[in-house]
């Protein structure tokens, strides 16, 4: 490895750190959130109704906005400034944005119109319920408008990734958490009706939107960026984007689209199977969204950039470190999700409305979700290499292969694990995913997974620790509170043993590149 290959992944994995500390935050916020809802709402079918009305705006975000639209900007943006200046992609920037105002205002108002039959196609089972399904209908045409500004918040970030700035974009998901948070406690100091309360909440989703879109705005002035300035909606730069995200929309949110057909089957389950998905989901999207997405995200610009300069041994360096770094947490966190999955659910979710049974429930939900967890993690950064070589067709060939799968294994496994089987069938859809995705580039570009040595010792410690915090789960605070003693202990072994993420992390955190 070469002293600039050496510098470019110690600055991955500085940039990976600063977002996964950013959103750390956020996750920590979240659950706060989901903790105020679920004492709220509990488990029972107004929650459900929330949840399935905030899932759509939600589930546009991470398709049109995070798992399309970002990825398809960050290469073309970064190719313009590198080739034509920073001020045509600066122009490239705002005509997107004016661009997305367009489309997704039509998308909007079609869905405020259709708000009933998308209920329908979404959560089928709730029409034996109409007072559910009214009142879902009601909370999808108040969150849907969500999606512009997020979307818009999405770009944001894109401009700011290319030009190296991570913290705001990253620090975005806090107002979400805040303001829902807010909302909440109003709710309950309120002593708003049960029907009322997901009202409250999904106008707070709106002004949530709103502050994330406010927030990036001071950043994008001091790298010199105005939204005041020409636009051109024929930009070649434009059309290329469209070009990369419209395959895309599948291929890069092959996770969120099976969460999605799970919540169709989930509406034929028994009242609440939706909410302990949710639940588990949350939990599972903690690890994630706190290091998976977080490298994802730091390697994207540099992927970009390493393909523009036709750098494709700095590009597979690059690939097989943030892979190496995103397991080097993932598995560790799945081995500690699944042994400590019920003191964590009956900890943090068990008061109030939320019932025992929903907390066993929501256990056996994580565990289904937790085998899945390193597919999850790993996922969006090899989609991520096939974006920076501008291939969108393969993702999308194996994505719809993926959710065919999750598709036909859901409604099999739910006949006799009802949501569980769910849950098992997302895990298992994505581990595909992740396989094929792997077997493709390696077509594409040679030779290029480098780390399975390490990988396994990554593994058999993470063995060792779900060995370990097993034997303590039935002592809930105690086996809680010693986490962090098994995070050390993780660490520290991955230094005795030379895991070149553990190392690589160590230099980043004394700042010794």
């Amino acid at each position: 490895m070469t002293k600039s290959q050496s510098s470019s992944i110690h600055s991955l994995a500085r940039n990976a750190s600063l977002v996964a500390g950013a959103t750390l935050i956020s996750r920590i916020l979240g659950l706060g959130r989901d903790l105020i809802i679920a004492f709220a709402l509990g488990a029972g079918p107004f929650a459900d109704a929330f949840f399935v009305a905030f899932r759509l705006p939600n589930l546009l975000r991470r398709l049109f906005a995070e798992g399309s639209l970002t990825m398809a900007f960050v290469p073309v943006f970064t190719r313009t400034k590198n080739e034509q200046g920073l001020g045509q992609a600066f122009l490239l920037a705002r005509s997107v944005q004016v661009w997305l105002l367009i489309i997704l205002g039509i998308i909007v108002c079609l869905s405020i119109f259709l708000a009933n039959p998308i209920t329908s196609i979404i959560a089928p089972g709730f029409k034996k319920n109409p007072e559910v399904f009214a009142l879902t209908v009601r909370l999808v045409r108040i969150c849907f408008p969500y999606i512009i500004f997020i979307s818009s918040v999405a770009l944001c970030m894109g401009i700011l990734n290319s030009m190296n700035h991570f913290l705001a974009p990253s620090l975005a998901p806090s107002i979400l958490n805040i303001v829902l948070i807010s909302f909440a406690l109003l709710a309950y100091f309120l002593h708003l009706s049960s029907d009322s309360v997901p009202l409250f909440l999904s106008i707070g989703v709106l002004v949530a939107g709103l502050g994330q879109w406010l927030l990036q705005q001071p950043f994008l002035r001091t790298i010199g960026f105005k939204w005041k300035g020409p636009f051109d909606l024929r930009n070649k730069g434009v059309k290329k984007i469209g070009h990369l995200m419209l395959p895309t929309i599948v291929g890069a949110a092959v996770y969120q689209l099976n969460i999605v057909f799970s919540t169709i089957l989930a509406s034929f389950l028994p009242l609440g199977s939706i909410s302990y998905l949710y639940y588990a989901d949350r939990l599972v999207q903690f690890p994630l969204g706190v290091f998976g997405v977080a490298v994802s995200t730091a390697a994207l610009p540099s992927l970009s950039e390493l393909a523009t300069k036709q750098n494709m041994d700095a590009f597979k360096n690059t690939l097989n470190s943030s892979l190496s770094l995103t397991l080097f947490i993932s598995l560790p966190a799945t081995a500690g999700l699944i042994g400590l999955s019920y003191p964590l659910v009956k900890v943090l979710f068990g008061h109030g409305a939320f019932s025992s049974h929903a907390v066993q429930a929501t256990a056996n939900a994580l565990v289904g979700y937790c085998i899945g967890l390193p597919a999850f993690s790993c996922v969006r950064s090899i989609i991520s290499a096939f974006y920076s070589l501008e291939d969108t067709k393969t993702p999308v060939k194996i994505a719809f292969i993926c959710m065919l799968i999750n598709i036909t294994l859901g409604y099999f496994l739910m006949q006799k694990l009802v949501h569980v089987g769910l849950a098992l069938a997302v895990s298992i859809s994505s581990w595909v995913n992740v396989l094929l995705l792997g077997f493709y580039l390696r077509k594409k570009i040679g030779p290029w997974f480098t780390g399975a040595g390490e990988i396994l010792k990554m593994i058999l410690l993470s063995f060792a620790l779900l060995a370990g915090v097993t034997a303590l789960a039935s002592f809930q605070w105690i086996a809680l509170l010693s986490i962090p003693l098994w995070a050390l202990g993780y660490f520290y072994s991955s230094l005795l043993l030379k895991i070149s993420p553990g190392q690589i992390l160590w230099r980043a955190l004394i700042r010794n590149p």
